[in-house]
């Protein structure tokens, strides 16, 4: 028998009971705050099966989803006047991510703590504060994520992350894909309403697509124009770039330094 109400894990307000499905092999119940608009399954005590791996099985867009992200870094850092500055990747996965914003000249560094750096050793992150964090496609597993955007705002000064936002009208189990019942590792799920909440409480601006990325920033940048140049934003990259140095080569050359200590 499931609750029929459960603490909003965002807000901590409570959060009511809407319905149950199986997600991998258990039957799980999921929850809805009229507070922040927030979607929750009850405690997940099943993750420990659904990160056998840390990347799931069934995500073939990573590669084209890493391009896509690191296009909207750049038009991002050039809005923000930080192109030159440092961002931090919190869950980097296999630092396919870094690896790409490295090539075209971005001081990038990789910080999972699930993955294995494959593509980005020897550019971790060593603890320095950022001047962008990002965060793809990781607020949606967070059990936790105030917590979590706390721990992210206090090490960057601004923020972008990815997550799909739920409709308004909350889709029914089998009628979204996002809730990723075949793998488990989808545990939370945000409106705007949800991620303004977050926003206001660490005194944060929240610019957002409608959609699929937002920003956590406390710079003075219109959010129309953001929008705007980040739908153009493959006529602009080669203009978001101007000024940076690949760094693909001078990384190279310090990793091999490195293996012949």
């Amino acid at each position: 028998m499931k609750n029929n109400e459960s603490d909003c894990r965002v807000c901590g307000s409570i959060a009511k009971y809407i319905w149950s499905t199986k997600l991998l092999t258990h039957d799980v119940a999921y929850y809805e705050c009229p507070q922040c608009a927030y979607i929750q399954t009850e405690e997940p005590y099943w993750l420990h099966e659904a990160y056998s791996s840390a990347i799931n099985s069934s995500d073939t867009g990573i590669m084209v989803r890493n391009q896509s992200c690191m296009e909207r870094i750049l038009i991002t850092l050039w809005m923000l006047g930080g192109k030159h500055q440092r961002v931090k990747d919190v869950a980097g996965g296999y630092g396919v991510l870094v690896r790409m914003l490295r090539d075209v000249g971005v001081d990038a560094r990789w910080s999972d703590k699930y993955a294995q750096n494959l593509l980005a050793r020897g550019f971790e992150d060593d603890g320095q504060h950022a001047f962008l964090a990002t965060s793809f496609e990781s607020f949606e597993h967070f059990v936790r994520p105030t917590d979590e955007l706390k721990t992210l705002l206090e090490s960057a000064d601004s923020l972008l992350i990815s997550t799909e936002l739920a409709p308004d009208s909350t889709p029914n189990a089998k009628d979204w894909w996002y809730y990723g019942l075949d793998h488990g590792q989808h545990i939370g799920f945000y409106r705007h309403r949800t991620l303004n909440w977050m926003a206001g409480q660490f005194g944060m601006r929240l610019l957002s697509d409608g959609s699929s990325f937002h920003l956590f920033t406390r710079a003075n940048i219109n959010e129309f124009l953001w929008n705007q140049l980040i739908k153009r934003r493959k006529r602009l990259l080669k203009m978001a770039q101007k000024g940076l140095k690949s760094r693909t080569w001078s990384d190279f050359e310090m990793i091999s330094r490195m293996s012949e200590k």
